[in-house]
């Protein structure tokens, strides 16, 4: 029977997706991802390398689903409360993909590089770049740096699943309420890119 390699290393990513957002980087085994995807240990090591690579892996196979699934372009940077809305849609669907993203953050000195750095850095940039255009054709406020402006709407989409606590105690009519939360989330965000 052929080996199919592909298949393979789709369960030990998706196994690891789970473990990594469970336990984070640090306290993940191997071990444990071997069993979840029905793979002899060894098989991970061979195909990528220490746990640390298969956390970069992981992450940047879920930044790259994403990217896919919400992408920033001139059409979406027009109306970014919508856009917003669809990365909350797209959190709501995929709850480990901020906790991935923390337990990166938590792991990471300030200074050290994080799993495709460059890549991501250059996707921010093109995202960036749509809302620069945005706001010369005059769909979004000029006086907010399109860098900040970015910033604030991964915060603001994500921070509802990061913490959601907060929710509880500032908004609690929205509780159990996501298509509230994620009105919330749009109005407040097309307030910030409103144009003057």
């Amino acid at each position: 029977m052929a080996w199919d390699t592909e298949r393979t290393k789709r369960l030990i990513l998706d196994a690891a997706i789970g473990e990594f957002a469970t336990h984070g980087p640090e306290a993940a085994r191997m071990d444990r991802i071997a069993a979840t995807a029905g793979v002899n240990k060894e098989r991970i090591y061979s195909y990528f390398g220490n746990k640390q690579r298969v956390f970069a892996v992981v992450l940047t196979a879920e930044l790259e689903r994403l990217a896919e699934a919400v992408p920033m372009d001139s059409e979406a940077a027009a109306d970014l409360g919508e856009y917003a809305g669809r990365v909350f849609d797209y959190h709501r669907a995929h709850p480990h993909f901020i906790r991935l993203l923390h337990w990166e953050g938590l792991h990471s000195g300030k200074d050290e590089p994080v799993a495709a750095q460059a890549e991501r850095t250059a996707h921010y940039a093109q995202k960036i770049a749509a809302l620069a255009d945005a706001q010369r054709s005059g769909h979004l406020n000029p006086d907010v740096p399109p860098e900040e402006l970015m910033y604030a709407v991964i915060a603001l989409a994500g921070w509802w699943f990061a913490t959601p606590q907060f929710q509880r105690m500032l908004m609690p009519d929205l509780n159990d309420d996501p298509e509230g939360q994620r009105l919330a989330l749009v109005r407040l965000v097309r307030l910030l890119g409103k144009p003057a």
